[in-house]
């Protein structure tokens, strides 16, 4: 999906940029398959702000979308290509021979008019669905999931996909965006292709106002706090901070490891992600 660029009439717009949507072939969304947005503002039950810097933007609904991808054997023609403001992808809507509608995230090359399947017999072509076992060693692949039957949780924003470069008795081996190599059961199911709106990530917003539509309120740096509101508050002037990057509970920033060492887990990871700057 190509970058527009307007003319310049204000400072905002010229150093801003938006997608051209001319791509998208239905603009209101299916009614059976939204649902509410209760926003939190980065509150929890208890009124306590948890989650820094959330707060109002523009009202939504949630696009249902089908993770799983369990209706094997019934065939689905792809009715419309639709903009979702809950993730970076675009989605596709999906009718089933036995009239059945959900949305899926649309890979690159899925348009409308085109067949999709799932189950074992399948075509590896872009937008079908399958185990890990019967998916060729090479291509890639999206909407990945953890366990069998829980739905896809790797790689699901725009531009992403994982490959599928071995498999190893009762186990596949995928190469991760971030560059970990993971084992995963061969009974979880992906969907075969790269996600499409790979441009999402070259758009530039220009003015605040664009952020704060979109839910995201001012960051504060901590050394321009007191020191009672953040530990690296304080001081005479402008100050370094007087400590190492952290965060307002004191939780050390800046590459540190979080995961823990005895995750049930770590045994699939043969190869840690790598680490930012090198």
């Amino acid at each position: 999906m190509p970058i527009k660029t307007y003319k310049p009439t204000s400072p905002g717009r010229r150093n801003g940029s938006v997608l051209d949507y001319s791509g998208l072939t239905k603009k209101k969304p299916e009614r059976s398959l939204l649902e509410p947005i209760k926003k939190t503002g980065g509150r929890n039950n208890r009124g306590r702000i948890t989650s820094r810097r959330r707060g109002g933007g523009h009202k939504r609904r949630y696009r249902v979308i089908d993770f799983k991808r369990r209706k094997d054997g019934v065939p689905a023609v792809v009715k419309a290509i639709e903009y979702d403001p809950n993730r970076s992808a675009n989605i596709a809507l999906l009718q089933y021979a036995d009239g059945a509608k959900t949305y899926v995230i649309c890979p690159q090359g899925l348009t409308v008019g085109l067949t999709v399947n799932s189950g074992k017999d399948a075509e590896p072509l872009p937008g079908n669905a399958m185990d890990l076992a019967d998916i060729p060693l090479g291509l890639h692949i999206h909407n990945v999931e953890l366990k069998v039957g829980r739905g896809g949780q790797l790689c699901r924003s725009a531009g992403n996909a994982a490959q599928l470069t071995a498999r190893e008795g009762e186990h596949a081996v995928i190469l991760l965006p971030s560059g970990e190599l993971r084992r995963v059961h061969i009974r979880c199911r992906a969907t075969i292709g790269r996600i499409g709106n790979s441009d999402h990530q070259n758009v530039k917003l220009g003015k605040a106002g664009r952020k704060r539509h979109m839910g995201r309120r001012p960051e504060v740096r901590g050394t321009a706090m007191n020191p009672i509101d953040h530990p690296m508050g304080g001081g005479e002037g402008r100050t370094a901070g007087g400590r190492h990057p952290c965060s307002p509970t004191a939780v050390l920033a800046k590459g540190g490891r979080t995961r823990r060492r005895n995750h049930p887990t770590n045994k699939f990871i043969l190869r840690r992600r790598k680490k930012r700057g090198r």
